[in-house]
């Protein structure tokens, strides 16, 4: 996907958690942001430049990008009218929400008037709808998987692909999601994949490869999700992977927006997640944990992550914090790569 870079990241008026295309996008992509843009009430801030349409384009912007990851990825109403007035000021826009842009009469129209760019992240390609078949391929695959959404499914993936390819190990990032895709360049969107199709796109977006090459898979969703459960099953059939790293908020209790239904323990996700891999491929294992500790003062942090890991006997990191060296270590090992071959 080409991609209008750099942009203005448009935050409108949501909390932290539903900025995180937003937070992904300048975490590991800073190249690609000039300033960001909040509507009064938005409660995350990236720590760029405030900005206006007009004042990012003449920085060099070339598109407003809705960095926003809400439920439903709907478009409100009353951000249409700072859509049009990027559009006026001479950006494309840039969206991986469900609404389509060119639904919107009055963006679409102000678009084909001035010749801009809607520019959609969740329009699947058509090779990823294809049913799956479950046959082994050849090659190396991790997927991320988690406790819930949005505790960092994407960061740790990125984080050890950067690590395996520090180390010269073959390795490649395989997004499934928008924010995993503005960060590419290429993926599949997989909650905009029709259902019987998830398994399948996986297949698609991890083909086999060298026997030591590593495809790092972009979890989604979780299997404790009551929501998202589906597409996280799909990822977990369609990737066949060989390991697995589970991610993990440390100071999350419950289900985020659900809160009658509890996080689970991580013994427990470790045990499903495992339990249901093994349909596709009987040898996957757990190669470690990411724990999103940035809630939590350093010293903190440090004792969750080694309770954790001496608890359960797996690396557990913090992909920001502490690195992935631990679990890029298991990965390696000799006896791991015979294991899964």
């Amino acid at each position: 996907m080409e991609l209008p870079y750099p942009c203005l990241m448009f935050l409108g008026d949501v909390d932290r958690v539903s900025a995180k295309t937003a937070s992904g996008v300048a975490h590991w992509r800073p190249d690609a942001c000039v300033g960001q843009l909040r509507l009064p009430g938005c409660a995350a801030d990236l720590g760029l430049a405030d900005m206006t349409p007009k004042a990012a384009h003449a920085a060099g912007a070339r598109s407003l990008l809705l960095g926003v990851a809400n439920a439903g990825g709907y478009i409100p109403p009353h951000w249409e009218a700072v859509m049009i007035e990027a559009l006026e000021a001479g950006l494309d826009l840039v969206s991986g929400l469900h609404t389509r842009m060119a639904s919107l009469p009055k963006v679409r129209e102000t678009a084909e008037r001035l010749g801009r760019k809607l520019i959609e992240a969740r329009e699947p390609s058509p090779e990823f709808l294809a049913v799956g078949t479950g046959e082994k391929r050849a090659g190396l695959r991790l997927l991320t998987v988690g406790t819930d959404c949005a505790v960092g499914k994407m960061y740790a993936a990125l984080a050890i692909t950067k690590e395996l390819k520090a180390r010269g190990a073959e390795a490649d990032f395989r997004a499934t999601g928008q924010t995993g895709i503005f960060i590419a360049g290429s993926g599949a969107p997989i909650d905009a994949i029709i259902s019987d199709f998830v398994a399948g796109a996986a297949e698609q977006l991890s083909p086999a490869a060298a026997p030591d090459h590593w495809d790092v898979i972009e979890g989604q969703g979780s299997l404790f999700h009551p929501a998202y459960a589906g597409v996280t099953l799909g990822l977990l059939h369609g990737s066949q992977p060989d390991a697995l790293v589970l991610c993990h908020d440390a100071t999350r209790t419950a289900i985020d927006g659900l809160e009658t239904f509890p996080t689970p323990s991580l013994a427990e996700a470790i045990a499903l997640n495992l339990r249901l891999a093994s349909l596709t491929n009987p040898a996957v294992r757990m190669a470690g944990i990411c724990i999103n500790t940035s809630r939590l003062t350093p010293q903190a942090a440090a004792d969750y992550l080694r309770d954790t890991q001496a608890a359960l006997g797996l690396p557990c990191c913090d992909p920001v914090r502490t690195g992935v060296a631990a679990i890029a270590d298991r990965l390696l090992a000799p006896q791991a790569r015979s294991d899964a071959a």
